[in-house]
């Protein structure tokens, strides 16, 4: 295979990746997401698949692509590189080998031959951590939703694994190209109304720019599953199981099977079961998330904005609750 792939095929291929959901195509219709994959595109370089695949819901593609781009791409006081390696490193403690192998490969491309690049074993400046803990918690959302609607490599399924390689090469060039265009910082906050700061995310607010986007995004992401409760997308019971779960949770696996969900929804009306299920194993097991529990899911939710909805807000929850406990950035913001 050649080592130059062309951009058509790398921009098609993209949304081929995606499982259970259609993602709008490029040259949609909605304002919304042809905003955001216009930006995408200029800025990330490619439709990224961990963010297209929230199409089917546009309010909350938008809030993925704004906390991913006023976090990750944007320039502030962390260098891009080492918000990559705290993506890499976020991503293989979720067990999410598609997001591991493309910020990797992000890592290699963008400390190629730059002398401006840090050793691993030297202390960053106090002056990151507000950028790279944000990056952190939102990968913690993002890997849940790739475990979910993602293969294990950015690819397409039917590729050969001998093609991963020249893949990642092409994508490591094509980042590093888009990263030149990024534009100004909170270029992207005109996508998502205005939201106050939650209490447990006032450790962002050493970076305004930041701390508006993640105040938006989770207000859109957790309104868009509030307005759908009365359809039962999220029902009441479904959530109060979650929070529950999340807050004893101690971050670490649950175990080889899933019996450990089945009987936390054993309480909830059997109506609501699969939806208890697929929300507790996206936010505390995602990579266990398989066809069966998005069949049992879809009987009773059919749409593609459902799915994304749900396991959205499930996906955030375990964020938030990861954000408070393992990424500790509560105890270093006090320490500042």
């Amino acid at each position: 295979m050649s080592g130059r792939l062309p951009a058509v095929l790398l921009r098609s291929s993209s949304l081929a990746q995606i499982r259970h959901v259609i993602p709008a195509p490029p040259g949609t219709a909605d304002a919304t997401v042809a905003h955001v994959y216009q930006q995408m595109e200029r800025e990330f370089g490619v439709l990224a698949p961990p963010v297209a695949l929230h199409s089917p819901a546009p309010d909350v593609l938008a809030a993925c692509w704004v906390m991913l781009r006023e976090t990750l791409l944007v320039t502030r006081a962390a260098p891009r590189a080492a918000k990559e390696a705290v993506a890499a490193e976020v991503s293989a403690a979720n067990k999410c080998p598609y997001c591991v192998t493309m910020h990797t490969a992000a890592v290699r491309t963008l400390t190629r031959n730059d002398t401006g690049g840090r050793p691993r074993h030297e202390p960053l400046p106090a002056a990151y951590r507000p950028e790279l803990a944000a990056v952190a918690l939102v990968f913690e959302y993002i890997n849940r939703m790739v475990n979910v609607f993602l293969g294990e490599a950015p690819m397409p399924s039917q590729a050969p694994a001998a093609a991963l390689g020249v893949v990642t090469r092409v994508l490591g060039r094509v980042i590093k190209a888009a990263s030149r265009r990024v534009g100004e910082p909170g270029a992207s906050l005109g996508l998502l109304p205005d939201a106050p700061l939650p209490p447990d995310l006032d450790w962002t607010a050493a970076e305004p720019g930041v701390a508006a986007a993640l105040a938006r995004a989770t207000a859109v992401i957790d309104r868009a599953a509030i307005d759908t409760a009365g359809t039962h997308t999220l029902p009441p019971s479904v959530r109060d199981v979650v929070e529950a779960e999340l807050g004893a949770w101690d971050g670490r696996p649950k175990g080889p099977s899933r019996l450990w969900a089945g009987a936390a929804v054993s309480g909830l009306p059997e109506r609501d079961r699969p939806a208890g299920r697929l929300a507790l194993l996206t936010a505390m097991a995602s990579y266990q998330v398989d066809d069966t529990v998005i069949a049992e899911y879809r009987a009773a939710h059919p749409s593609d904005r459902a799915l994304i909805e749900l396991t959205s807000w499930a996906s955030m929850a375990a964020a938030r609750r990861s954000a408070g406990s393992r990424l500790g950035a509560p105890a270093w913001r006090a320490e500042s």
